[in-house]
């Protein structure tokens, strides 16, 4: 076997199972790079970063995403539709066979990790069949610096092998393509899909069962950034939310745009990059990204303008989760090490397209923990095939399917983070609707957005006079500077009153229904946060 690049010397891929024709190591970005447009693989953009098509897949595959049941998992984890059930056996057959189907290969292996607070460093191996995935581990995940390649052992390993299709018959899986999740091995094994993603969330799925259950940190899926002064805020939010948008402040360090551990000294990020939609971007829009996207980026399943290399934002033909992979660094205003201090606020972003929410209220703790166990937004016409009006949606801890424990256990972690600093602001901030459902009413404008959550984090807030929502009980603020006094209360906006009351108790039950399937595992003080339903209303 030949092998080339820089590795420790200590590491033998027979231990592995692995016996391929050449192994490159921890190549550089531009060696990547070169492999992948020498191998047909991809092409350069105008700005230098490759573009490269996933294939079949242009996004995860959460019912092809299995788990092993075994000592470790059986008590743990929260059995169901989201973490599935897969047996220690058929988990080692089907390792063997991936291994069987790399022999004689060429691939690439990269050497990285994950969380940038040290106390929690997990370190990543990675074995991919093709050298732009391996450029993509490169940008999403931590990178050692060479004197630690030389010494690391990893903890975890991904072996990635899309060219590789599972028999459902034999090998226990659904279809072709796969993930699997292996803690007693602690292996992730994917098959049959090329989409990157799988290989991120992957890593976040690991760590959150490993910072909640060994550690008691809480894995959390959010932006962060920081000010000047060293107040750290989070952003939680679910697609259309604004999460991205609104955490991106030329005034404050990006911590990180995704995925964060709260410990008890720290908020730190998993990730050393960024996963971005890049659907409609524009310099205009999202400068930050768009200045990202530059030699040692990655773009996935986007198209050109024709006859040119300059990628058209808007097409949507191949899928409209184009995606742009790219060094936490590329960002002007990054923070590194990427991490700080405490939150000091607490962010949960919503678009309530029914124009019942706030634009912006204050929680208790008890509130905070109910609706992040609940994790609602709406989506609204247009934002996917077959939506033609809003759509309820919740999504436990604004990431459901990444979470291997009960959400309540998130939940109630978070409630603890909370009792132990009271100072800790937690804020509800509807970018949805006001005046109005969707299709009435209009849309909370950005400005308004970005003076609330800026008086939030400049304690403008702290001392304004409140009053509760009638349903919810979420408080209120009279006044906010720099927007009008009539929007902050929904009501208000509204023409039809009665109206707004109906719509206010419908999507209060709408609240409730969903908690239903998580009150047995909540405590009494998650509970007695859930809104007031009028009987008969």
């Amino acid at each position: 076997m030949q092998e080339f690049g820089k590795k420790n010397p200590s590491v033998n891929l027979s231990d592995l199972g692995l016996n391929v024709a050449t192994a490159h190591w921890n190549c550089s970005p531009d060696e990547l790079v070169q492999s992948a447009l020498a191998l047909g693989q991809g092409v350069l953009n105008d700005t230098g970063a490759l573009c490269v098509n996933t294939g079949k897949f242009t996004g995860r595959s959460p019912k092809d995403k299995f788990t092993v049941k075994d000592a470790i998992t059986e008590h743990s984890v929260d059995w169901g539709d989201v973490n599935i059930p897969f047996t220690p056996e058929a988990f080692d057959k089907l390792y063997d066979k991936v291994c069987a189907y790399m022999a004689g290969k060429e691939v690439w292996i990269r050497d990285s990790y994950a969380c940038a607070d040290p106390a929690y460093r997990l370190n990543v191996r990675v074995v991919n069949e093709t050298p732009w995935a391996n450029l993509f581990c490169n940008d999403l995940f931590l990178r050692p610096t060479d004197a630690e390649i030389t010494t690391q052992n990893h903890d975890w390993l991904i072996l990635q092998a899309p060219g590789f299709l599972a028999d459902p018959a034999t090998d226990g899986t659904r279809q072709g393509n796969f993930t699997i999740v292996n803690f007693t091995r602690k292996v992730i094994l994917i098959g049959g899909s090329a989409y990157t993603g799988e290989m991120k969330k992957g890593i976040f799925g690991v760590l959150n069962f490993i910072m909640p259950h060994d550690h008691k940190v809480l894995s959390m899926h959010c932006s962060a950034n920081e000010g000047k002064n060293g107040d750290v805020a989070l952003f939680f939010g679910l697609s259309g939310t604004g999460k991205t948008t609104l955490s991106a402040d030329p005034n404050r360090a990006l911590i990180g745009d995704d995925e964060h551990g709260w410990a008890d000294k720290t908020v730190f990020n998993f990730e050393g990059g960024c996963y971005a939609k890049c659907i409609d971007l524009s310099h205009e829009k999202e400068p930050e990204i768009y200045a990202a996207i530059k030699p040692g980026a990655l773009l996935e399943n986007i198209n050109f303008y024709p006859n040119s290399n300059v990628v058209d934002y808007a097409d949507a033909r191949i899928t409209e989760n184009t995606r742009a992979a790219y060094p936490i660094d590329h960002i002007a205003n990054s923070k590194q090490p990427s991490y700080g201090g405490l939150p000091k606020n607490i962010f949960f972003l919503t678009c309530d397209a029914f124009g019942i929410l706030p634009p912006i209220s204050k929680l208790t703790k008890a509130q905070a923990m109910y609706h992040f166990i609940s994790g609602y937004t709406a989506k609204v016409a247009g934002t996917e095939v077959g939506v033609t009006e809003p759509q309820t949606t919740f999504s436990a801890c604004f990431g459901r399917v990444f979470l291997p424990l009960h959400p309540a256990k998130y939940a109630e972690l978070l409630g603890k983070k909370l009792e132990a600093d009271p100072s800790i602001n937690v804020w509800l901030v509807n970018t949805g609707w006001s005046g109005g459902a969707y299709g009435t009413g209009s849309r909370m404008k950005l400005k308004y957005t970005r003076s609330m959550i800026t008086a939030a984090m400049n304690g403008l807030l702290d001392n304004v006079a409140c009053e509760p929502h009638p349903v919810f009980g979420i408080l209120m603020p009279n006044t906010v500077p720099d927007v009008p006094t009539e929007i902050l209360v929904p009501r208000n906006t509204w023409a039809d009153k009665e109206a707004y009351d109906k719509k206010a108790n419908e999507l209060a039950q709408l609240f409730v229904k969903n908690f239903a399937k998580y009150a047995d595992q909540a405590n009494d003080e998650i509970r007695s946060a859930a809104p007031v339903v009028m009987v008969g209303a």
